[in-house]
């Protein structure tokens, strides 16, 4: 778990806690959810782009998706953090496209290029009762804030098939308050994003220049329904909030910035992966407009990013 107070790890492992989406099931409120959720679609603010199509009659916009969600893959993960993948894997579902245009992503040929296959609310069970079956510890749908009202439709369908294991909502953070607000009761672990602090960087990087306000909103809320990260005696979480944040070149001040945020806002015991995989990608190579993020993060970025977020009060760090 990387930097830990000695002795304060135990206030966050808890044993026998079952998946959020059980007590909605046994109370009868999963078809109200789906009710709420499809309407979202009528007249679409499913995501901060507030688009107004009508996705139930197949119009796309921003998202280049329609009615049903496009899946672009499904498998056992065990790149994820370790306290999601443990010894049989991540059960990751990921969705085609994004609301997001990211110069620099690593998954640019699902999330820009035309791709995936569309899946109804069973077709989507399908896949996560048989991710479960295969011994997965999670579902983990990946870039899921485009379609939050179709994994609301999946996860209905899945729970009285036998759906036992928990949610993971892994998103860019780039959510709307009404879309998180229909998955309060159902998701078990969020693992947003936070990239950006300055508007101007998220403006010219992933064309959303509100990306940090709304990030800040999303994220909030996040915490609310479910707190801290717990876990089980093996490791593996059960419930709260990850963070991620992906160290980019030259951008050490955004590193601060949100580290001192999610200490002082949400609680200095939240759980951070600090990330250095990047690497140029998509858009940026060859580009003079990116040359700043046109090299890999170097060693002494990564020190001053573990230092920031220390010195920030953090320390609950998966470390990779």
């Amino acid at each position: 778990m990387g930097a830990a107070k000695p002795g304060s790890s135990d206030r966050f492992v808890i044993n026998d806690l079952e998946p959020a989406y059980l007590e909605l099931w046994r109370r009868g409120e999963l078809d109200a959810k789906v009710r709420a959720a499809l309407s979202e679609l009528e007249r679409c603010r499913v995501c901060p782009r507030n688009c107004d199509n009508n996705r139930l009659r197949d119009e796309a916009a921003a998202c280049h998706t329609g009615r049903y969600a496009r899946l672009a893959s499904a498998f056992a993960h065990f790149g994820e953090e370790n306290c999601l993948r443990g010894r049989r894997g991540s059960g990751t579902i990921f969705f085609a496209f994004c609301n997001l245009r990211c110069v620099f992503c690593q998954n640019w040929d699902i999330s820009q290029a035309p791709g995936g296959s569309e899946m109804s609310a069973d077709g989507i069970a399908d896949v996560m009762l048989q991710l479960q079956e295969n011994g997965c510890h999670n579902i983990n749908f990946v870039t899921p804030e485009h379609v939050a009202p179709q994994v609301v439709e999946a996860i209905a369908a899945a729970v009285p098939r036998g759906l036992r294991v928990p949610i993971v909502y892994n998103t860019s953070a780039y959510d709307s308050l009404a879309s998180l607000r229909l998955m309060d009761g159902l998701v078990d672990i969020y693992m947003p994003d936070f990239k950006f602090w300055d508007p101007e960087t998220a403006r010219r990087l992933a064309r959303a220049r509100d990306y940090p306000e709304v990030a800040r909103r999303a994220i909030t809320e996040m915490h609310r329904q479910v707190g801290v990260l717990t876990m089980d005696r093996n490791g593996l979480a059960q419930r709260g909030v990850l963070v991620r944040h992906l160290v980019m070149p030259g951008q050490l001040s955004d590193a601060r910035q949100i580290f001192g945020w999610l200490a002082n806002e949400l609680s200095t015991d939240t759980y951070v992966n600090i990330m250095g995989q990047y690497r140029p990608e998509h858009r940026v190579p060859g580009s003079d407009r990116y040359r700043d993020v046109n090299r890999r993060v170097r060693p002494v970025e990564m020190e001053a990013a573990y230092a920031a977020a220390r010195d920030a009060g953090l320390w609950r760090f998966d470390e990779r």
